[in-house]
């Protein structure tokens, strides 16, 4: 069972800013991988299908680890996990930008997504320990500080790179991330489970559909987004003749925009309820993706990406709390089933994107892409559990 929290100066407590800052270094650590594509189709030059093929390996370690750390967190407490996920992957994208090869990178790449997709379990299971806690539904805001990381490492990332070299940057980049952790650690709500809920808690696949469906939803909402955050930067790029420093600004954007919908998702959740939520967002998603794949320059691409941001924004949070608000399915077994489904979209679809894009042009994938939100909108009843009430 989770420990009493405390609280830190101004109110704030202490549980609720550790894992808000996990969020948060997770999406620095992914928002610093969006510069880092184009650089290495440029260092070791390659093409878009390679790309796609590291983008693939990182898809893979993602989806490999995830239930490992499912596993981990069922067992132990999410706080065991996620320390363990933490500590790993802090190094990962140092490993990519040293490796000398694409083989040795794509060994790094699937590193980097193993760890981050471990870490990514073990904090959305906290941060349903910690809405359970604190009697409060919080996950939005979680994941608008994943997106405020994502905004603060790709937004910083393409002009770090440009200034200091891309190695400089990612030693940067594990140095700040690191020192963060670290501060946090001790922050970190314990939930170890009793003894009598270890005994009771089976490894096994769910055998309800719930779970599934709702990593359906996750899926279709997720595959745009890493469509995103794998290829924007070189769809601006190379599509739009925009510079590295300037490209990286399109998932900057999606990023920033998700961000800021995100902190006000809890409250958004409350009023209009999961399942109106969910509807209305992936509405507002799919017009953002028409709006970039149809746009004529630099400019109202990156708007598009931004209004896509507004939608996709709370679809992921709403999956991810309804996953972890099961009846008879333990958080992190629910919470592995439905992130792994999601993240394949966020970390494996893209990589199928780089070999689409040596025949088609990314604006046509971007609108094609953008017709998957009908499939999100149709599931959305599957979201009341995410109708947390402190009541």
């Amino acid at each position: 069972m989770p420990r009493r929290g405390t609280s830190l100066p101004f109110g704030l407590r202490a549980e609720r800013v550790a894992v808000s800052v996990l969020f948060l270094v997770n999406g620095f650590l992914v928002g610093n991988w969006a510069p880092k594509v184009p650089l290495l189709m440029d260092r070791l030059d390659i093409g878009e299908a390679v790309a796609g093929i590291l983008v693939l390996m990182l898809g893979l370690g993602s989806v490999v680890v995830m239930p490992v750390f499912g596993a981990l967190t069922a067992r132990n407490g999410s706080a065991f996990a996620v320390r363990i996920a933490a500590v790993l992957a802090l190094p990962t994208l140092l490993l990519v930008t040293l490796a000398p090869n694409v083989w040795l990178v794509g060994a790094a790449a699937f590193l980097f997504g193993a760890f981050i997709g471990g870490m990514d379990v073990a904090m959305n299971a906290n941060a349903v320990a910690v809405e359970k806690h604190m009697r409060k539904a919080i996950m939005s805001s979680c994941h608008g500080f994943w997106s405020l990381g994502g905004l603060i490492g790709a937004g910083s990332g393409g002009i770090l790179a440009s200034a200091l070299g891309e190695v400089w940057h990612a030693v940067v980049l594990t140095l700040a991330a690191t020192a963060v952790i670290a501060l946090v650690f001790p922050l970190i709500i314990k939930d170890h489970p009793t003894p009598e809920t270890k005994a009771a808690t089976r490894l096994a696949l769910p055998r309800s559909p719930l779970p599934y469906l709702l990593g359906i939803m996750a899926l279709f909402s997720m595959i745009p987004e890493g469509a995103i955050l794998d290829w924007a930067a070189v769809y601006l790029q190379r599509e739009m003749g925009a510079d590295i420093s300037f490209a990286a600004f399109g998932f900057a954007a999606f990023s920033g925009m998700m961000a800021l919908v995100r902190f006000a998702g809890d409250t958004i959740r409350h009023k209009l309820g999961a399942v109106t939520t969910l509807r209305v967002s992936a509405g507002f998603a799919l017009v953002g993706l028409v709006i970039a794949g149809l746009a004529p320059n630099t400019a109202v691409a990156i708007f598009g990406f931004a209004f896509a941001g507004i939608g996709i924004a709370n679809l992921v949070p709403i999956a991810f709390s309804a996953a972890g608000n099961l009846p008879g399915i333990p958080a992190g077994i629910g919470m592995s089933v439905v992130t792994v489904m999601g993240y394949s979209g966020i970390l494996v679809a893209p990589g199928a994107i780089g070999f689409i894009a040596e025949r088609i042009s990314f604006s046509t994938i971007y609108i094609c892409l953008a017709f998957l939100l009908v499939v999100t909108m149709a599931l959305s009843g599957l979201a009341k559990p995410a109708d947390f009430s402190s009541d």
